[in-house]
């Protein structure tokens, strides 16, 4: 069982692990062995709050399928178990990070001063500007 938090606790039983070959360098240890690892999790069987697995599926992007399965492929380490562990660890963190509730932005208004300072530094550019326009010569 791993703890996301107070409330919620994925059960390691629902995950899908399979190992791959691995892509990209790495000589004949490539071609022989498979140490990438697949790791599938249905969100479905998560029980998640609606507005937290609304998040998680807009973290996920397009590591989750069409079915509800988020998809994780780790292959930075060498071995099976390093790169298991490492699929695990970023499962976890995906779903830390959906739990955290966004704060909700308050409607501010730009102060007098600040509006002020736009406008003077918009003219000192304009006025700059309007020097490099070509010389008129008034004789």
């Amino acid at each position: 069982m791993l703890r996301i938090s107070r409330d919620i606790v994925l059960d390691e039983n629902d995950f899908d692990i399979s190992f791959v070959r691995a892509s990209g360098p790495g000589g004949q240890n490539v071609n022989k062995l498979s140490t990438a690892v697949q790791l599938r999790y249905p969100i479905g069987r998560a029980g998640l709050p609606p507005d937290m697995e609304e998040r998680l599926v807009a973290l996920a992007g397009q590591r989750l399928t069409k079915d509800g399965v988020l998809v994780i492929q780790a292959q930075r380490f060498r071995t099976q178990e390093r790169n298991r562990q490492d699929a695990v660890d970023r499962l976890v963190q995906l779903f830390r990070e959906a739990s955290i509730r966004p704060k909700p932005r308050r409607a501010t208004r730009p102060t007098f001063a600040s509006k002020q300072r736009r406008l003077e530094g918009k003219k000192i550019r304009s006025s700059i500007k309007a020097m490099r326009g070509a010389r008129r010569h008034d004789e």
